[in-house]
């Protein structure tokens, strides 16, 4: 079936190492990981990568990833990443700790959990400044209060997002600032915060230089496993795998053409008004792949292949070899969000490889 394509495959031996060295590394601090299958649609088969890899916890920011990942039979605490309103019913019902940052929504699951006779987990997101989601720092002492008066809530931690929206880093500051937060609620309000998630794959930098991680004891990894990287400077983390997806697409066209179109230029199918540089005469490699499979922009092609552009159903590509045929595989290495749309994709065939062989699917 390797010959489907376009395919990813998917290593999840690489997965499960990585996940390895970087549960080792960081509990060698005393911080445990949840591992984030966002990006992978919640698939199982990587989930279940990762708890063999040491997480202690499976986050994702969609319930239905979270539905998946528990009817193919894994039982780990699932945290969810988000949490709208609308969905409380089934968040208390399916998912054992979210994240929050509204009262109301709060409100909502604490009804849902009284009718269902359960105690709802979460942990309260504090803003450090990066402006995605967080409660504001004037505004936490009051917002626990209220959280604490609700009959069927408990409060087991708090986080913060760094990174991700206004690309704030992680740093010795911010970090610390999170631990004095802790302080000061457990003491004002005399309780035991068990879970201090102070980041993202963004906090490696962080976590290496400095000995003391101070409260900080779990982080929400999904990109540093995935694909072996950081996210602040997207550095190749040492001793972990880059290569654990890979895309494959079949050429369906390969000749040489004029490299500068012909006629009155207009606006191209997404409305853009394409430019163009005339360097004569080139070998054009068209792939069976377009924005409809993946993130074109995400991609990176060996050979020297270079990215010309894309539509809704092709790639092309500036080649130097004029041996490629209709026919031949032409492989890519993703980046973060050339893996998140080609995972998304149902024309992507998902290929499994393992030390049991290989699965389709």
């Amino acid at each position: 079936m390797n010959s489907f394509m376009p395919r990813i495959e998917i290593s999840l031996s690489q997965i499960q190492k990585n996940t390895e060295f970087l549960s080792g590394m960081y509990m060698e601090k005393g911080v445990s990981l949840m591992g984030v299958t966002k990006a992978v649609l919640g698939e199982p088969s990587i989930a279940k990568a990762m708890i063999q890899g040491g997480v202690k916890f499976i986050a994702d920011s969609r319930i239905e990833n979270i539905l998946r990942m528990k009817n193919a039979g894994i039982s780990i605490p699932f945290v969810l990443l988000r949490t709208p309103l609308s969905q409380a019913e089934s968040i208390v019902e399916s998912v054992d700790i979210s994240l929050n940052t509204e009262i109301e929504t709060l409100k909502k699951l604490s009804y849902h959990a009284k009718a269902q006779n359960k105690t709802h987990q979460v942990i309260i997101m504090a803003e450090l400044g990066d402006l995605r989601e967080g409660v504001l720092l004037s505004d936490l002492s009051e917002f626990f209060r209220k959280t604490l008066s609700l009959t069927h809530i408990k409060i087991v931690g708090i986080g913060c997002n760094l990174a991700c929206y206004g690309g704030v880093k992680p740093d010795e500051k911010n970090m610390q600032k999170l631990s004095k937060l802790v302080d000061s609620l457990e003491n004002e309000f005399q309780m035991d915060l068990k879970i201090i998630s102070g980041g993202n794959s963004a906090n490696h930098e962080w976590f290496n230089s400095n000995k003391n991680v101070d409260r900080v004891n779990n982080i929400r990894l999904g990109e540093s496993i995935l694909l072996g990287c950081e996210t602040v400077n997207r550095k190749t983390i040492p001793g972990l795998h880059t290569g654990a997806f890979q895309l494959v697409a079949e050429v369906i066209e390969s000749k040489k053409k004029p490299s500068l179109p012909s006629g009155e230029i207009g606006q191209d199918a997404f409305g853009n008004i394409p430019s163009f540089q005339d360097n004569g005469i080139r070998q054009r490699v068209i792939l069976a792949l377009g924005n409809q499979d993946t993130m074109p922009s995400g991609l990176k092609f060996s050979d020297k292949l270079n990215f010309l552009g894309s539509s809704s159903d092709h790639i092309i590509l500036d080649s130097p070899h004029d041996n490629i045929q209709a026919g031949d595989e032409i492989r890519a290495s993703l980046n973060y969000g050339g893996l998140l749309s080609t995972m998304t994709s149902p024309f992507v065939r998902k290929y499994f490889t393992n030390c049991n062989g290989h699965t389709a699917i």
